[in-house]
């Protein structure tokens, strides 16, 4: 099986003035016939149609399996954690280097030659500082997602092999990768991949490959 990326299950981006992005929001709501699958990733029905008998041909979510599994949301809640700390010093670190320049707009004018020099100097340092911090912060975020998210891989891929094993599958599409447009609701093994995740499942053979 070829290397598949998740786009979006623990993707978050550190910034001040920003919050980190959330999971995909689920729907309740099956679709009438068949699934639909466009550039928004459509949610998994809350009991999946039966298999199609023969079908050579299925899909997994990737970003439903990320969101929704046990090691996806843990995978998620590390992230957010992380996020949230550096967020939180870039933000101390923002508000003391936005009141330097406060006080040399409010008192430049009155301080001596020397003292405003030595505070354009500390403001110059904070800033060089403060832009480090936010670039380290952002290293080590990026780092952390790529560790967690090679451990899922590592978790999941065996169980997506088995289940293209099992079912005798000649392709395993990406759903959301794979531009699809309309797929019967029984070729999306999305709910089977989250159970077999979920349970710690190992694989029990390896398909051919594509």
């Amino acid at each position: 099986m070829r290397r598949l990326v998740l786009v979006a299950g623990f993707g978050l981006s550190l910034s001040v003035a920003t919050a980190f992005a959330q999971a995909p929001a689920e729907s309740t709501t099956p679709p009438a016939s068949g699934t639909q699958l466009g550039a928004a990733a459509q949610p998994t029905p809350t009991v999946p149609a039966p298999f199609p008998q023969g079908a050579k041909v299925a899909f997994v979510n990737l970003q439903i399996v990320a969101a929704e599994s046990v090691e996806g949301r843990a995978a998620q809640t590390k992230v957010a954690a992380l996020t949230k700390e550096k967020q939180n010093q870039i933000a101390e670190r923002t508000k003391a280097f936005q009141g330097l320049q406060q006080k040399l707009q409010a008192s430049g004018g009155v301080m001596s030659e020397q003292a405003r020099m030595q505070l354009e100097r500390d403001i110059e340092r904070q800033g060089v500082e403060l832009e480090r911090l936010q670039q380290d912060a952002q290293s080590e975020l990026n780092q952390l997602q790529q560790e967690l998210q090679a451990e899922f891989e590592r978790k999941l891929f065996p169980i997506l092999q088995r289940l293209s094993a099992e079912k005798d599958l000649h392709l395993l599409f990406s759903a959301v990768d794979a531009g699809l447009i309309w797929a019967a609701d029984g070729l999306d093994l999305t709910a089977e991949a989250i159970k077999a995740l979920d349970a710690g499942a190992a694989p029990a053979a390896t398909p051919p490959q594509p």
